[in-house]
Order: structure tokens, then C-alpha cells, then sequence
């Protein structure tokens, strides 16, 4: 019988891209780095370590963070008020990933190589 080439939706075709589009998107993988490795931090604290990213941004992506369960936002009354966020425990359920990227991570001068290699023929 032959296959049908009709188009597969991606989780069919590869079950780990659901898992990529949460946890790696673009300031995703620093903000849940920063909260696992430093513990709990306010905003301006997670905004001084991670300096690239804009207020804005790190607001939309802690919330985002927050809707999926990775991150635990607590708010503390008070005056002034006080916000703190933290890696949940299924943010921390990450950590073997995050290791097993952290240890791969000196390849990524072979990846430098190989891209200088192609680079040159053309």
C-alpha cells in the first residue's frame, strides 16, 4: 500500500516539537536557566541578570511561563508591594535537560567549525 502525503501535523511527525515550542522559545531557556540556578528573584532582579531582554518581553514571558505551570508568581502585600518569581516543580522537572544541553555545549565549536568549513566553499 502506498503512503499518503498528506501533511502531518509536527507532534505527529516529530513528539518532541510541542515539548521545544514551550520551553525553548526566545527568552524562554534563559528566564527558567536563571530561576534554577539562582532561585527566587523579583522582576528588576531576573531584568538586571538577563540584560538583553526588554521590560515587556520579560513580563509577556513570565506570564506565559506562569499559564504553562513553570514558573510561580507570588505576589506579597505590603507597601511597596512585592512580586517574586520561581521555577516550579515542574519548571525543575527541566533540569536533566538543561544539564544534558549544558554538557553538550562545548560542541558548539565544532558547530563553528563546520559552519566556517561550508561557509568557505562557497
Amino acid at each position: 500500500m502506498i503512503e499518503s502525503t498528506s501533511e502531518v501535523a509536527p507532534e505527529q511527525a516529530c513528539p518532541i516539537a510541542p515539548v521545544v515550542d514551550v520551553v525553548f522559545s526566545r527568552w524562554t531557556t534563559p528566564i527558567l536557566w536563571t530561576l534554577h540556578a539562582h532561585g527566587r528573584h523579583r522582576f528588576v532582579e531576573l531584568e538586571r541578570r538577563i540584560t538583553t531582554i526588554t521590560p515587556k518581553v520579560l513580563t509577556e514571558r513570565l506570564r506565559r511561563l506562569e499559564r504553562d505551570g513553570l514558573v510561580v508568581r507570588t505576589y506579597h502585600p505590603g507597601v511597596p508591594p512585592r512580586v517574586e518569581y520561581e521555577i516550579s516543580e515542574l519548571g525543575r522537572s527541566l533540569a536533566p535537560v538543561f544539564a544534558a544541553l549544558a554538557d553538550w555545549s562545548p560542541s558548539l565549536g565544532d558547530v563553528e567549525r563546520s559552519r566556517q568549513s561550508y561557509d568557505a566553499r562557497a
